[in-house]
């Protein structure tokens, strides 16, 4: 091999411009009144991809990107309702796909309505979401040549559900911290694509109001905090995961396990002179040693006359360890 071989050359280019503007209005004491927009230009080019050299991409895109919403204060509540649409261009891969299929856009129209309260040691928050798309780009279970994740646009899709937070003071040295996530995300109306090799065609089915790929409809997390003193922190993590989908065509037979793992992390804060700040933290990851495969991909295809389908997985490690040093100057 030549010295300073050059395997392949594909340069592109993304220039974005944006302004934004805010404006928040006191209504009384307990209301308030908040709206802000957002302007964006994108401008790509892209000469080639390295195993489609002579696909050149040029593509602009215009965006505007509004808010409104409220918010009451009242007693330690706190309550916010806002409305709020969002545009996002494609990544750099996704136009890979061909000069014929070339991604859109996607629009977000999002709904949130939250409340919060707090007291001198406890606080409780819950934030609903409804989180309505067109054209949204979705993992539609392949990867490419590099393990990357193909996306694909789907006509319409949601994502809905609640977020709760709890947080409590036992005392000055113990805390608990909790939240957990319930979802549904789907997508109204599907085409599932694979290879016949018998045929050298690619056939299709259709499916509806399946779950989104990667997509757990919970996710949970607890964390005990001890505090023996002002430099030292133990904290002990636990982490749910729910089932999730390497597709988007809610077959149990693509799908991943829930999973729940817990974690050790001690923070020691020595008081050093002449430096703002030391964290030495040791962390001691899936102390139970739980064996869990929180991602892969999936592909199917006829041939032989049978049809096959082939799931990889990507397996977290068992009990491991990581040491790290912050220094802050």
């Amino acid at each position: 091999m030549p010295i300073d071989y050059q395997f392949y050359n594909t340069p592109a280019t993304k220039t974005e411009q944006h302004s934004f503007a805010k404006w928040e209005y006191a209504v009384s004491q307990k209301w308030q009144l908040f709206t802000d927009v957002q302007y964006r230009t994108v401008q790509y080019t892209m000469n080639g991809f390295r195993n489609n050299p002579a696909l050149n991409i040029q593509r602009n895109f215009s965006f505007l990107n509004p808010k409104i919403g409220v918010t009451f204060t009242h007693n330690g509540w706190q309550s916010f309702f806002s409305y709020a649409i969002a545009n996002k261009e494609p990544n750099r891969d996704d136009f890979e796909a061909g000069t014929i299929a070339q991604p859109l856009h996607e629009q977000l129209h999002n709904i949130e309505i939250g409340i919060e309260k707090k007291w001198q040691k406890t606080f409780i928050a819950a934030n609903f979401y409804g989180m309505f798309y067109n054209n949204q780009l979705v993992n539609n279970g392949k990867i490419n040549d590099v393990g990357a994740y193909t996306r694909i646009n789907v006509d319409k899709s949601y994502r809905i559900g609640i977020e709760l937070q709890a947080a409590h003071n036992f005392s000055h040295k113990f805390n608990i911290q909790s939240n957990l996530a319930l979802s549904r995300n789907k997508i109204n109306r599907f085409t599932e694509y694979f290879d016949n090799y018998d045929v050298g065609t690619q056939e299709t089915v259709n499916h509806s109001n399946t779950d989104i790929s990667l997509s757990p409809n919970i996710v949970g997390s607890f964390t005990l905090n001890y505090l023996p003193s002002k430099t030292l922190e133990c904290s002990f993590i636990s982490k749910y995961v729910g089932k999730q989908f390497l597709d988007n065509t809610s077959n149990n037979a693509r799908s991943l396990d829930a999973f729940y793992t817990q974690d050790l992390r001690v923070i020691f804060s020595p008081k050093v002179k002449s430096i703002s700040g030391v964290q030495i933290i040791a962390q001691v990851n899936n102390i139970f040693n739980a064996m869990y495969v929180p991602n892969g991909y999936t592909f199917s295809y006829i041939a032989g006359g049978a049809f096959t389908t082939e799931n990889f997985y990507f397996p977290m490690a068992g009990t491991n360890f990581m040491l790290a040093v912050n220094v802050k100057l």
